[in-house]
């Protein structure tokens, strides 16, 4: 792969809800969605194997989102990784590296529209140190405590990239 394939695509459908706020799955017009709270933060969980093709750069994870209701204020997420690997992670416990902001951004001007946000993770302790062919998690949060949009941000897809 070069730089700029894409590595993994995850639809809200393939969310593997935590057991402590998750986001929960919803339809808007027949487009299954992630509904992410406005007052909690609420997750999603996403599990991939990395391509065998990954050249052990950086990667770069871009959100595909909505909102509900809102048509102004700002909208903020959070992702990190956590390796699973060859003989990484003890599957009976959560390790997860530390998140990466997507700061908050403005929400489109129409109720429905999606918008594609993205943050970048450098090689490494960044993302966990997932390696080429090991098992690996991400998890996506909505950062409420970083934004102002009322009403649930709708969570389309997730997209991680080489950088």
């Amino acid at each position: 792969m070069a730089s700029g394939d894409t590595l993994c695509v995850f639809t809200s459908t393939m969310n593997e809800p935590p057991t402590t706020n998750p986001a929960t799955l919803d339809w808007r017009n027949r487009h299954p969605v992630l509904d992410f709270d406005t007052a909690t933060d609420e997750y999603a969980i996403f599990t991939a194997i990395m391509p065998r093709a990954y050249a052990s750069g950086g990667v770069t994870v871009y959100i595909h989102y909505s909102m509900s209701t809102a048509t102004t204020g700002t909208c903020a997420w959070q992702v990190s990784f956590e390796r699973i690997g060859d003989q990484q992670q003890d599957i009976d416990i959560d390790s997860w590296a530390t998140a990466n902001d997507i700061a908050a951004v403005t929400v489109p001007a129409t109720s429905g529209n999606v918008d594609i946000v993205n943050t970048t993770f450098t090689d490494g302790v960044d993302m966990d140190s997932v390696a080429v062919g090991e098992l690996f998690r991400i998890r996506v949060n909505r950062d409420v405590s970083a934004d102002t949009a009322a009403g649930d941000a709708e969570l389309h897809s997730v997209e991680i990239k080489e950088t």
